[in-house]
């Protein structure tokens, strides 16, 4: 409840516990000023005042005493007490009608002490009592204080019923506000739980993300590594290894220099795998003029002919498609040069309008069983790289007949 309703319902508690004393004094005493009017006798003043003092002295042990700063509700102590005193006043208003100054009452406090069912009665017997004493008291003693009786009855069961009904909605309309309350707590329980389990969610996800991220930043690292690093350092072997003791000075340093520049170019690849970035081939270029160089450098290192075709209308593709066709064809070329013992090799790269197709075929022995692990690895790491932008491998090889490698990476124009 807010502050202004605990005010406001702080003030009414005391109203009801306070105010009835005042209206009972001031009934006591008109009723006693105005007695004589009446031609009371004996009894009515003893009437009178014995049932003032027996009202105060019912509502300080039924009310005041038992309330504090909010009701007990309705029970059978504060429900006979309201009905007595509801009966009372009405007898003393039959003996003077001013005492309706405190009858009236019973509007207001029979439903904080009355349970459902007696409110309507209660209302109906302070109605009775206020028409008797607004129409000149009871009973009436001309067929014209009858009729206005009669009409003032009317006007006083009217407004009851007004008030009973008024109480009703606002008790139901309270009691769906406490149901609303009450299951508002529960929502916000659960949704309390909900935030809890979804934060544990939350920490287990980004846990698993993390660990997804280190498992797929090492595959990449593995992946740069044996596709630059590893196929560089095998060309630096393969130079220095070719080197006979019988060579001319001019092929002894021909083959160094390869072998130098092979060793440079592992560790620029080295540094730039660390750091994530694009192959060093791609610097300034697109793929085609970059796998032309490719190209260029293995024709250098291998004394292999290789035959390089760009068919379609190039056009520019994502950088990580651009790095994924270079490696592939790296991972190609390489697997030719150690395994494939060809005469012939053939790269074709093909723009087509929804995907772009890398091609290298060889006429070298082949294979039908498994492949060696160099070669295994290698193949797994090139089918890694085109899951990796939406593409597939396909590699196709018989015993004598070659070898065929193709990539496919939808790439639709922009």
């Amino acid at each position: 409840m807010t502050d202004l309703g605990s005010s406001i319902e702080l003030r009414w508690r005391a109203l009801l516990r306070r105010g009835p004393y005042l209206l009972l004094a001031l009934a006591t005493v008109v009723s006693a000023g105005t007695m004589p009017l009446f031609g009371a006798g004996p009894v009515a003043w003893t009437l009178l005042l014995a049932g003032a003092a027996v009202i105060a002295l019912a509502h300080r042990f039924a009310v005041d005493r038992r309330w504090g700063a909010t009701s007990p509700g309705p029970d059978r102590v504060s429900a006979a007490y309201v009905t007595g005193r509801t009966a009372l006043a009405f007898v003393l208003t039959w003996v003077n009608p001013f005492f309706a100054l405190f009858a009236f009452v019973g509007y207001f406090d029979a439903f904080e002490h009355v349970r459902r069912p007696w409110v309507t009665p209660v209302v109906l017997v302070t109605a009775v009592t206020m028409a008797g004493s607004q129409s000149g008291g009871l009973p009436p003693q001309t067929l014209t204080q009858a009729f206005v009786f009669a009409g003032l009855l009317a006007l006083n069961g009217g407004l009851a019923g007004f008030f009973v009904r008024m109480e009703l909605d606002e008790n139901q309309l309270t009691a769906q506000r406490l149901a609303t309350i009450t299951e508002l707590e529960r929502t916000n329980a659960r949704l309390a739980e909900a935030l809890a389990e979804n934060a544990d969610l939350q920490t287990e996800l980004v846990q698993r993300a993390r660990d997804a991220g280190v498992h797929e930043e090492r595959e990449r690292l593995a992946l740069e590594i044996h596709d630059t690093i590893a196929q560089s350092l095998v060309g630096v072997v393969t130079q220095l290894q070719a080197v006979g003791p019988d060579d001319a000075p001019a092929a002894v340093r021909e083959r160094v220099g390869r072998a130098t520049e092979l060793a440079r170019g592992a560790l620029v690849e080295a540094r730039r795998s660390v750091a994530g970035l694009l192959p060093a081939e791609l610097d300034g270029a697109q793929a085609p003029a970059a796998i032309e160089r490719l190209a260029a450098e293995w024709t250098a290192r291998t004394g292999s002919p290789l035959e390089v075709v760009v068919t379609g209308e190039p056009r520019a593709v994502p950088a990580e498609v651009e790095a994924t066709l270079l490696r592939v064809a790296g991972e190609a070329l390489a697997n030719v040069d150690r395994h494939a013992r060809a005469r012939r090799v053939g790269l074709t790269l093909s723009f087509m309008p929804d995907e772009v197709v890398l091609d290298v075929r060889d006429d070298g022995v082949g294979f039908a069983g498994p492949v060696a692990d160099g070669a295994r690895f290698g193949l797994r790491g090139m089918r890694q790289r085109a899951d990796r932008v939406g593409g597939e491998l396909v590699l196709e090889s018989e015993p004598g007949a070659g070898t065929a490698v193709s990539l496919r990476v939808p790439v639709p124009r922009g």
